[in-house]
């Protein structure tokens, strides 16, 4: 159980530290989520969509165009044809919320890259692993999944 407790610790701690963030910039919660799903779905190589992004938060397309709307006013987001299929609007994190986020979350980023130097390269692939597996664990338990 220990390190399920420690995992806890490292979530809420991550937590915080965005509802922090959120906080200062007079965004909700669901703002910072959505910009971390940006992020995670350009790091990928894919485009997102309002639809996409509605699944994957859980929220109505409602919700999600509400959501998009109240980011691209505060200049979080950015709205774009599709490459492929023009009649579909794609949306992307903007410049200035990356920087934004890294000004914030950048030390934070660094921290972590830090002690990832005390571990060596098979250390740190068994800590993937871990990771990996804990991430699956959380999916397969999460409401509406099949354990």
């Amino acid at each position: 159980m220990g390190l399920v407790h420690d995992l806890r610790r490292v979530v809420v701690a991550v937590e915080l530290h965005g509802g922090d963030f959120a906080a200062r910039h007079g965004m909700h919660a669901t703002d910072v989520r959505a910009l971390i799903a940006l992020l995670d779905r350009e790091r990928a190589g894919q485009q997102a969509t309002p639809g996409w992004l509605a699944a994957h938060l859980g929220i109505s397309s409602a919700s999600a165009t509400a959501l998009v709307d109240r980011m691209e006013s505060a200049g979080l987001v950015e709205r774009a044809r599709h490459d492929t299929d023009r009649r579909k609007i794609t949306i992307a994190v903007s410049g200035d919320a990356r920087e934004l986020g890294w000004s914030f979350f950048g030390p934070l980023i660094d921290g972590v890259l830090a002690v990832t130097r005390e571990f060596s390269a098979d250390e740190l692939d068994t800590v993937r692993r871990f990771l990996g597996s804990v991430a699956h664990a959380v999916d397969r338990a999460a409401p509406g999944q099949e354990s």
